[in-house]
């Protein structure tokens, strides 16, 4: 392996520069990674094995670093658990559990979990996985807020293809969010990598359980209401709520359900209905096509029984919302510019706005007939507007593009009305008349 001698990045032998600075790489063994005071694990070995280069990331379970396993000479990234971590049983399970079922796991779009095991030198347990050059999605949030869509399309493409995989073997991730959405830079766009199997549930017979009924285990902002309420019968269809939420977030800015705190989300969440993303266009950096609203309303529905079944369905929903043809197989491998053009290609079709209601036929005349009609009816003039009392009505009516002279409304005053006011007027008098010779 080679490395960069000013920021310690590793590279393949056939490496010649950093991208990062530009910097002529060398052999590792020959650029060591400078003395931290603050970190005693940059440039030692942790098992005898794997050589600590950089620190990557610190997290609430651990510190990441990059470094290089010496028995593979291959690049490798190390999550050393923090102290009070390694004194947690449950927590120290879980990690095991995600590396015992890397090996039952896909690797397409599925981050690699090579091995976990604890240095007795270093007093320390430690997470090997492959490493990966990119950042979360969650960093792209944060400082971009909206994704175009073709990106969203291939992200989520990609996701299912990990996810539908991983469901297929009875595995459900449970804790889908930005932060575990990891998006890997190539020239044709994401290659996206689903992080932290560690709290997965395993619907297979004899799983071992580490959680108790009724704990609740996830993100509050993508928890499905099953999940929130710590429901045993949750399956595959909660990691469908939690990835539509992410995609809510990635087209509108904003969560679908949100609070102050964990209990007024999960509250939200349990009681209350998204706004429709159509809501949040006017605001949006990239258009939203109105029949998103039908998509998402179905993969945030409260009733798994009627929620969309599969994240891969999900994701062609969301495809062919924005007017794109094929499925999800199909364009998790299409480079990103390519969508991208076939997403432009189709706006002007999928923003359309619907028919105007004067133009509906007869539903039950038959679909010649309801041709015939829609043109009489699109080709009569619109009624006379007038000023004053239920004249300004039908007017308002009429503004609203409903057609008045095709639904009964007459478009003048009758030639009949007139001799009816004067036969009223005769009737009305001439009574007057007798009812006033009977009395006297």
């Amino acid at each position: 392996m080679k490395s960069c001698p000013k920021c310690q990045r590793v590279y393949p032998n056939d490496a010649g520069f950093c991208p990062a600075d530009g910097t002529a790489l060398v052999s590792a063994t020959l650029a060591p990674p400078p003395m931290v005071e603050d970190d005693a694990r940059i440039g030692k070995k942790l098992c005898n094995r794997y050589e600590i280069r950089r620190v990557v990331a610190d997290g609430g379970m651990g510190r990441v670093y990059e470094g290089i396993d010496r028995q593979n000479d291959t690049r490798i990234a190390v999550k050393v658990l923090h102290d009070d971590v390694s004194k947690d049983e449950v927590s120290l399970e879980r990690f095991k559990r995600e590396y015992e079922l890397a090996s039952q796991l896909p690797h397409d779009h599925i981050v690699n979990v090579l091995d976990f095991q604890r240095d007795e030198a270093a007093k320390v347990y430690l997470l090997v996985m492959e490493f990966l050059d990119g950042e979360e999605l969650r960093v792209v949030l944060k400082r971009e807020k909206f994704m175009p869509p073709e990106r969203i399309i291939r992200m989520l493409a990609q996701t299912a293809i990990g996810l539908d995989g991983a469901h297929s073997r009875q595995f459900i991730h449970r804790d889908l969010k930005p932060d575990n959405l990891f998006l890997c830079g190539t020239r044709e766009g994401d290659e996206v990598k689903i992080l932290d199997f560690g709290s997965v549930k395993d619907k297979n017979k004899d799983a071992k359980k580490l959680t108790v009924l009724g704990t609740t285990i996830g993100s509050p902002y993508y928890m499905a209401p099953e999940q929130a309420q710590g429901l045993d019968t949750l399956d595959a269809r909660a990691d469908v709520f939690a990835l539509a939420a992410i995609a809510y977030e990635c087209m509108c800015g904003i969560v679908p359900f949100y609070g102050s705190n964990g209990p007024s989300i999960l509250l939200a969440i349990l009681t209350k209905e998204p706004d429709p993303p159509s809501l949040h266009a006017p605001k949006a950096k990239f258009h939203i096509p109105p029949k998103m609203d039908e998509v998402m309303e179905e993969s945030l529905a409260k009733n798994p029984n009627i929620r969309t079944k599969s994240v891969g369905a999900l994701a062609d929903a969301i495809g062919h919302a924005y007017g794109l043809s094929g499925d999800h197989k199909q364009w998790a491998t299409t480079p990103q510019a390519v969508l991208a053009q076939q997403v432009q290609e189709a706006k002007s079709r999928v923003m359309a706005p619907p028919p105007p209601m004067n133009a509906m036929a007869d539903p039950f005349a038959s679909p010649p007939q309801q041709q015939q009609q829609q043109q009489q009816w699109q080709t009569q003039p619109a009624p006379q507007q007038y000023s004053q009392g239920m004249d300004q009505a039908f007017a308002n009516v009429n503004a609203q593009q409903y057609n008045l002279a095709a639904a009964g409304v007459p478009s003048s005053k009758p030639v009949w009305i007139i001799p009816l006011i004067v036969a009223a007027f005769v009737l009305v008098v001439g009574g007057g008349i007798a009812v006033f010779a009977l009395m006297r």
